[in-house]
């Protein structure tokens, strides 16, 4: 799903009132109003940049009269040192964007470093990576943005855009096969055009879910192990798409890729990050 220039702004505006409040006391004490500055955003890490083009939009929504600089574009690889972009204009309102844009884009940087990480270990299999909900809350679109812009896939969004049939679900049921019944009962009934993916817990339910008989579009494995997924993946075939999640890692995720699975879910791509190190200075 891509971000929707409504909600970006809505994150901008909300995240400018957290920081701003009744305003800047600082800034307003101590800089003329008319003060015409500068100011460089500096690498002090190495990785993937992400947040290039959200930084542009909140100095944009402070002062169309910013004039913003780019060097490096979203996904560009950055060593320590490397300048990202310049930004001119009114020094009060550079400082006031200033928290927000670093505080954004050192968490999206970390993202995309992390998600390229993950893709590099996948080369020469056909998987992908996915990201999924576990992500901050109200800023889902920002850390989502930043898993495709280091080269990942978007999981579904939010609990509306995908029925997704998890453990509980399948439990509060009474079976998988019942629990994907009811699914296909209330969409039919409700007109709703929406893809399935249902979760499986052992290769019991992955038989049970090719019984049911109803057309889904992913076997979620959930917490599988190789020889488990290299069965799955046998029996499900070319029937429906097949998902590796649950506790995959770097040192773990090139053997699920290389049982064949179409997807590789990595909840720590936006939950267990360590931010980039960025720095917006004054010149």
């Amino acid at each position: 799903m891509l971000q929707a220039a409504e909600d970006i702004e809505k994150i901008i505006q909300n995240s400018l009132k957290e920081d701003i409040g009744d305003g800047d006391y600082t800034s307003l004490a101590c800089i003329p109003k008319n003060h015409i500055g500068r100011a460089k955003l500096i690498a002090k890490d190495k990785g993937v940049i992400a947040g290039v083009d959200f930084a542009e939009k909140v100095f944009k929504y402070l002062g169309e009269e910013l004039v913003f600089e780019s060097y490096y574009k979203d996904g560009d690889y950055l060593n320590y040192g490397d300048i990202v972009f310049n930004i001119k204009g009114s020094s009060q309102k550079i400082l006031l964007a200033e928290r927000v844009v670093l505080n954004s884009m050192q968490r999206m940087s970390a993202i995309a470093t992390k998600t390229a990480r993950y893709i590099s270990l996948l080369e020469g299999t056909k998987a992908k990576i996915l990201d999924t909900r576990k992500t901050t809350p109200g800023i889902r679109v920002l850390e989502k943005w930043a898993v495709r812009i280091g080269g990942g896939k978007n999981h579904r969004f939010g609990l509306y855009d995908m029925v997704m049939l998890k453990d509980n679900h399948i439990d509060f049921s009474g079976g998988v096969k019942l629990a994907i019944k009811r699914v296909k009962d209330y969409l039919l009934e409700n007109s709703l055009d929406i893809d399935i993916i249902v979760e499986a817990r052992s290769l019991e339910e992955v038989i049970k879910i090719l019984e049911s008989g109803y057309d889904i579009k992913r076997i979620l494995l959930d917490n599988f192990s190789i020889q488990e997924t290299l069965k799955a993946v046998n029996l499900i075939g070319d029937i429906c798409q097949t998902e590796s999640s649950g506790g995959i890692n770097e040192k773990t995720i090139r053997d699920y890729a290389e049982c064949g699975v179409d997807y590789i879910s990595v909840g720590e791509i936006t939950h267990s990050i360590n931010n980039m190190d960025l720095s917006l200075k004054a010149y």
